[in-house]
């Protein structure tokens, strides 16, 4: 009914699992099953992006985080839906909590497993909101690391500028050992419990675009949290910011028409209409307007770290409200795409249920790419909102 899997091989499954008892442990995720979101290249097992073009394709190398993971003993679970070549159309993957629901994109797959229980932790990547809104539609925790960090060799990109690899877990103590494997760092934290982190309270200027519901537990959360006698502050955001997000549509489409030149030229028939509209969109922005708008996009970095103090954590939306009922569309992305440009670390974590019984939640920013203060400011919320998000 979820349909999460693009590819799935059972008896290869059976194959690693009986290899990994053999070998005993090899790294810190032995044994761990893993999902691959398929826009990120296997070597074993085919990568087709959700396309008729690569249909079958198999790698001829695995990508860098793959073969991050098999060195650390994970097992490869098999590949998870993407939608096509991780942009609009959808794939076949539904909402575990509703079939009749986006599970959001463009990694649905993942998201979905993750919250089915198929397993612990799956990849995906984010060039608007691709990590955080499926999370926050299936009711995981979503974690999109700095940009960067974890390394995009073997990706089939969209655009190499906002392309960022991250995953899902159900568990915040899955967090850590992931980023140590895959990104070659240490996030992890102490085993007692985080102090209250200074949160700044951001609604964006999309905040109207939010669902009554949504806008009412975002609310709640922020009480709590001043109530807990955590350092807080609210802020507005400088208007340029406010422009970064239709200048993530011409970003990404002249990237696109790079990434994409090829399928172009030799198989446009086989491009869903969406990234064939898209691309050609922009078409006539002049390469100076392009290049006007990588500076801004530049300019709001900097400004962001003299917005906020070393040691302050954004709490914002993750997404407009629940999943939206229909399987034509994955959502709205307008609460993801300005963090993604600014490449900073996101996390997202599932709070409560919405009126029509899908997962809501909030998402969590480190405007100076501190990773671990980010996951403390993380624990610290669980702990404070009571969420079953460990162990």
């Amino acid at each position: 009914t979820v349909g999460a899997w693009a590819w799935l091989d059972p008896d290869a499954l059976r194959e690693q699992a009986r290899r990994r008892d053999r070998e005993g442990p090899i790294g810190p995720l032995h044994g761990v099953p893993i999902g691959i979101k398929d826009v990120i290249n296997t070597a074993d097992m085919p990568t087709e992006c959700d396309s008729p073009i690569y249909r079958g394709r198999r790698p001829a190398a695995d990508a860098a985080s793959v073969a991050r993971l098999k060195a650390a003993g994970a097992i490869l679970m098999g590949k998870t839906v993407t939608t096509e070549f991780a942009f609009q159309r959808p794939g076949k993957t539904r909402n575990p909590h509703n079939p009749e629901h986006t599970p959001g994109g463009s990694s649905s797959g993942s998201a979905a497993a993750v919250a089915e229980r198929m397993v612990p932790a799956a990849l995906g990547t984010q060039t608007g909101g691709s990590v955080i809104r499926p999370a926050a539609f299936c009711g995981v925790i979503g974690y999109k690391p700095t940009y960067g960090s974890i390394p995009t060799r073997g990706l089939k990109y969209l655009s190499p500028g906002l392309d960022t690899l991250g995953f899902m877990v159900r568990s915040l103590d899955d967090i850590a050992p992931l980023m140590r494997v895959l990104a070659d760092v240490d996030v992890s934290l102490p085993n007692e419990a985080s102090s209250a982190p200074p949160l700044v309270v951001c609604r964006t200027g999309h905040w109207d675009t939010a669902e009554a519901p949504m806008q009412q537990l975002f609310d709640a959360v922020a009480a709590k949290t001043s109530a807990a006698k955590a350092k807080q502050r609210e802020i507005s955001l400088p208007a340029e910011f406010a422009t970064l997000d239709a200048a993530h549509r011409v970003l990404l489409s002249a990237d696109m028409a790079i990434s994409f030149a090829r399928e172009m030229a030799e198989s446009r028939e086989q491009l869903g209409d969406a990234i064939r509209d898209f691309i050609e969109s922009t078409g006539g922005v002049s390469p100076e307007d392009i290049n006007a708008k990588w500076t801004m996009l530049r300019s709001c970095r900097e400004q962001l770290r003299d917005l906020f103090a070393a040691d302050e954590i954004i709490l914002t939306l993750s997404a407009p409200g629940e999943a939206p009922r229909g399987l034509h569309s994955t959502g709205n992305a307008v609460f993801n795409r300005l963090w993604t440009m600014l490449h900073v670390p996101c996390l997202h974590l599932p709070v409560d249920v919405g009126p029509n019984g899908l997962p809501i939640g909030v998402q969590l920013v480190s405007p100076h790419c501190d990773e671990r203060a980010l996951l403390a400011a993380g624990r610290w919320l669980a702990h404070q909102l009571d969420l079953p998000l460990f162990g």
